[in-house]
């Protein structure tokens, strides 16, 4: 049986029209309805058939749902969930996929009190963005964060759950606080990090007469895909989880500190334990699936593409 029947996203960029897709693909009778404030993306959205029905307002996609999916930036949760609130039916259950989740939490109480509300946080996303970004396989073996109120009801949050797990995803239960200290480290930290760094060698460009840009390498390249995220969702996400992500910014900053003093004294024993315990890390997660093992992460060195 089928958890949902009826589903509507709100916000149709990047999660949610793979959101859309996902369910197409493993619920294809579940009825979709989708929304999304800017009005080129409800366009994209009806020639690329995303959903069943593209509402021109918020309130008329969630009319008749049984789980309202809000994909929009945390920042404009709250926001968007009290322009919904009129018009949810009683026996809905509200979800989101924000990837800070106390803020969240309690953005959603207050907008919509005595609504069913279960966050979530599906673990998953590229650099690239909007309604053509999307793909049915993004939550395919990737978490799925739930983090329901201590007196959420039961029922809600495997339903929830269920739904995620149709779409391919491992679930996991958590607290929203426990989640954002989490994300701090895992996701939010480095790109914070990606951003600077990024932000660094375009500082250096007049310095270096463009060679920075010009032998990038491996590493930098990296942090340039992380760095070319969306702008508004993660200056959302560093304003709404500041006191995780000041938190473990500020032990980074220690750790790197004890990095600079190894180099200036010529610790290499230091170093290397350092380096070795960090290609432990890489391999543990290689091996749990959570990315590519093939070398030069799956990179394709075909002159063609």
């Amino acid at each position: 049986m089928l958890p949902f029947a009826r589903v509507a996203i709100v916000g149709l960029g990047l999660i949610g029209s793979s959101v859309a897709r996902a369910v197409r693909h493993a619920m294809p009778t579940v009825r979709l309805s989708g929304y999304d404030a800017d009005p080129a993306v409800r366009d994209t959205a009806i020639r690329l058939g995303l959903v069943d029905d593209v509402a021109d307002q918020a309130g008329a996609a969630v009319t008749d749902a049984d789980l309202v999916v809000l994909c929009v930036p945390v920042g404009a949760i709250g926001a968007v969930a009290g322009e919904l609130a009129a018009d949810l039916p009683p026996d809905v259950i509200v979800t989101d996929v924000g990837s800070c989740k106390t803020e969240v939490a309690r953005a959603l109480a207050e907008a919509i009190p005595g609504v069913a509300v279960v966050p979530a946080h599906p673990v998953a996303g590229t650099e690239r963005s909007g309604p053509e970004a999307g793909f049915a396989t993004l939550f395919a073996g990737r978490w799925c964060i739930l983090t329901p109120a201590a007196d959420a009801d039961p029922l809600a949050v495997a339903r929830v759950g269920e739904f995620w797990r149709r779409l391919g995803a491992d679930v996991e239960v958590m607290t929203p606080e426990h989640h954002d200290r989490v994300l701090a480290v895992t996701s939010h930290l480095p790109h914070l990090i990606a951003y600077s760094i990024v932000g660094t060698a375009s500082d250096l460009e007049a310095v270096t007469e463009s060679e920075v840009i010009k032998y990038s390498a491996g590493g930098f390249r990296d942090f340039t895909r992380i760095a070319a995220s969306d702008p508004t969702m993660w200056r959302d996400v560093f304003l709404s989880n500041r006191e995780a992500v000041l938190e473990m910014l500020g032990r980074f900053s220690e750790d790197l500190a004890q990095l600079q003093r190894a180099i200036r004294w010529g610790d290499g024993d230091a170093l290397f334990d350092l380096f070795t315990r960090t290609r432990a890390i890489r391999r543990s997660i290689v091996e749990q699936g959570q990315d590519d093992a093939r070398e030069d992460f799956g990179r394709s060195h075909d002159p063609a593409g």
